[in-house]
This record gives C-alpha cells, sequence and structure tokens, in this order.
C-alpha cells in the first residue's frame, strides 16, 4: 500500500473499490449459464454498493461513474437475454445429461 492511499479520506482501500470491475468481469465472462443469475446479482449489488459510495461522497469520479452506469447496463442486458431465453439454461444442463447412455 503506498503511502498515498493512506493520506486519502476516502475510502482506507482503494482497492476494495474496484470490486465491482472484478464482479462485473466475472459476469460477463460466465460460461456456464447455471452460474450467470449468481454472478450477475452478484456484480448488480457491488455495483449499487459503489455507486452509493461515490454518491455519498459527493460524485466521485465521473468517469467511474459512467463506467459504473454502463456495466449496469451491461448487466441488465445480460440478465434480460437470459429471461428471453431461459431454455438456455435448461438446454444446458440437459446436453450434459444426453450424453450418458
Amino acid at each position: 500500500m503506498s503511502p498515498h492511499s493512506k493520506s486519502l479520506s476516502n475510502p482506507p482501500n482503494p482497492s476494495a473499490n474496484n470490486g465491482w470491475r472484478e464482479l462485473y468481469r466475472a459476469a460477463i465472462l460466465e460460461l456456464e449459464l447455471t452460474q450467470l443469475p449468481e454472478r450477475i446479482l452478484e456484480a448488480e449489488t457491488a455495483l449499487i454498493l459503489r455507486a452509493k459510495e461515490l454518491f455519498q461522497n459527493g460524485g466521485g469520479n465521473g468517469q467511474e461513474t459512467q463506467d459504473l452506469d454502463d456495466a449496469m447496463y451491461a448487466l441488465q442486458a445480460l440478465r434480460s437475454a437470459l429471461r428471453h431465453n431461459p431454455s438456455a439454461v435448461a438446454t444446458d444442463d440437459k446436453s450434459s445429461d444426453a450424453t450418458v447412455p
């Protein structure tokens, strides 16, 4: 941890602020369709918490706010696609069973 990060008044652990980015990436890169809804929910929760932090701190970083908006939009689109094609999850589960005689 650099000495400069300790001098920042909000928050003391800057790497925790970017945790939403890791969860977002995990959601959009998830290949296991049965895990996708959980990944989306985790990412959305982290996005909302970070957006609240930024709002409470007076708006924070404009670029990060835009990134949060973009990520939330992408997650909502992913959730919508999953909702409109629920057979994809069922098909994925059945495809593994179909190979068993």
